[in-house]
């Protein structure tokens, strides 16, 4: 029998699936359409009779991304009503009381949803008793476009508007998630890579405060938001290319969103710098997010956070000069990341290349120009600032754990290495679904680790700690001694693991 939910606006019907109930495209906000685009999401509206909740709602528009098909990132049905939520649960409307794992999802803020295949969330909700909410938020200039500097001051947007239908659909999970058989007193924000940024943004976010308990943070940190500067002169370039003047910026409400969509792409396909994130400008978010870390914005907050041991080569065949790197050229990759001196005289690029070197030697580890420039570029925009939070959550949040994922892919035709993305099928235990799962491999190793993982990170929900039966004991993460998990082959816990490369990074976020 179809499983029926009864909500505060109106009767949901879902599907039974392997033993869990599954409702999926469920509206947490009114569709951003005409004069609500660029705006801040606003509650939905209700429905009578029973609501079809067996399909998928549709997912934000994409940019051209080619990692989006090796990732299995397939959204067939794209719109600018996206605002949708799943949820799998082991028994809807029985008053049970379970924790809640809510799922944001990662691609750079330009691509995904919370409908693909890797975040399926049946055999996590089946082997923790939890319930499971997966969500989608406005990409790319829909979702963050900051026109509120421009001149004349007639587009309002903040540029986080995305951001706040995460906040929107949380919201929804307090009100709601109880019918669900869930706990809204016990929620645990998740995210990946921009998912894993933007929930870290709400660990300083005044308006999420409340609206979820303890956070896991997968390959995505503070480090990772923007500036108003920076995002409002995105916005110029959107305007530009669209042939409007910053003084008629309200004019981009009425422009087709395949044409905005259109110029998103143009710029990208022309600059790199040409991006979105969460904007970091005082309002919803604070100027400078690791001091409001610092000051205690989310105390009491456990927090479950780590990177992949070799995150940037995923990208490595999108840089194919990186294969024939020689030192010069290591030399002014480095000096355009790291410009002036030290205290010494001696010039950051040429300390940075030192210490990685010489620290991966001592590890018997290749220290090859390109090895160097792919172990420096993963420290820099996803391990350096991992750690940072991890250290100041710490100092006054014990219940703070970090681990780092080793597990390499091994397809021929696929990345090699422990690359960014490897850990989400085995956290959701899609191993044998999902593109991502061919990557690593679909072997008795894996999917053993594939569990421990589930363990740890379904134990975290219940508790605020990882420490399971399945993996060695968890200790939390501080100075000095900054205890890891290293989940590979062999999980094991090591104290400060790459500590010189981490020392480094102090002095730069």
């Amino acid at each position: 029998m179809a499983p029926i939910v009864r909500t505060s606006y109106g009767a949901l019907q879902g599907s039974e699936e392997q033993g869990v109930a599954v409702f999926r495209g469920v509206p947490f906000a009114q569709p951003p359409l005409g004069s609500l685009r660029f705006r801040p999401p606003q509650r939905p509206g209700g429905w009578s009779g029973v609501r079809d909740a067996t399909r998928f709602g549709a997912g934000s528009f994409q940019a051209n991304r080619p990692l989006a098909p090796l990732l299995g990132i397939l959204i067939p049905e794209q719109s600018e009503d996206c605002l949708f939520l799943n949820v799998w649960t082991p028994a809807a409307g029985d008053g049970g009381r379970r924790p809640v794992l809510v799922w944001v999802h990662g691609g750079a803020w330009v691509i995904g949803a919370g409908s693909e295949v890797a975040y399926d969330g049946t055999a996590l909700a089946r082997r923790g008793d939890v319930v499971v909410v997966t969500l989608n938020y406005r990409l790319g200039a829909f979702g963050f476009l900051r026109g509120t500097d421009l001149p004349g001051g007639r587009l309002d947007s903040s540029g986080n508007e995305g951001l706040l239908d995460v906040i929107a659909a949380l919201e929804w999970v307090r009100d709601e998630i109880a019918a669900f058989g869930g706990d809204p007193g016990n929620v645990t924000l998740m995210g990946e890579s921009a998912g894993s940024v933007n929930a870290a943004c709400l660990l300083t976010a005044a308006p999420a405060q409340g609206l979820f308990h303890k956070a896991v943070l997968e390959s995505g940190s503070l480090n990772l938001t923007t500036t108003s500067e920076r995002a409002t002169a995105t916005a110029r370039q959107i305007l530009d290319e669209l042939g409007i003047a910053p003084e008629q910026a309200e004019r981009l409400r009425d422009v087709p969103a395949q044409e905005l969509l259109g110029a998103q792409n143009a710029l990208a396909g022309r600059s790199a710098a040409t991006s979105f994130a969460p904007v970091a400008d005082g309002g919803l978010l604070p100027a400078r997010p690791f001091e409001a870390i610092a000051a205690g914005a989310a105390r009491g907050v456990p927090l479950l956070l780590g990177t992949n041991r070799e995150e940037m080569k995923l990208y490595r065949f999108l840089d194919p000069a990186i294969d024939s790197l020689d030192e010069a050229g290591l030399l002014r990759r480095c000096e355009a990341v790291f410009p002036g001196s030290a205290p010494d005289g001696t010039p950051n690029a040429a300390r940075v290349i030192a210490v990685y070197r010489e620290a991966r030697a001592a590890r018997g580890e290749e220290t090859t120009p390109a090895e160097l420039w792919l172990a420096i570029s993963t420290d820099q925009v996803f391990r350096a600032g991992a750690l940072k939070l991890a250290t100041l959550q710490a100092a006054h949040t014990p219940q703070t754990y970090v681990y780092r994922f080793d597990w390499p892919a091994s397809a021929p035709d696929g990345p090699q290495g422990a690359t960014h993305a490897l850990e989400l099928p085995f956290v959701f235990g899609t191993l044998e679904r999902s593109e991502i799962g061919r990557l690593v491999g679909r072997t008795p190793a894996t999917q053993q680790l594939s569990q421990r993982m589930q363990d740890a990170w379904l134990a975290f929900a219940r508790s605020g700690s990882p420490r399971c039966e399945s993996l060695p004991d968890w200790p939390p993460y501080a100075p000095p001694r900054r205890a890891t998990m290293l989940l590979g082959e062999r999980p094991r816990v090591e104290d400060a693991p790459q500590e010189p490369e981490r020392a480094f990074w102090e002095t730069f976020i």
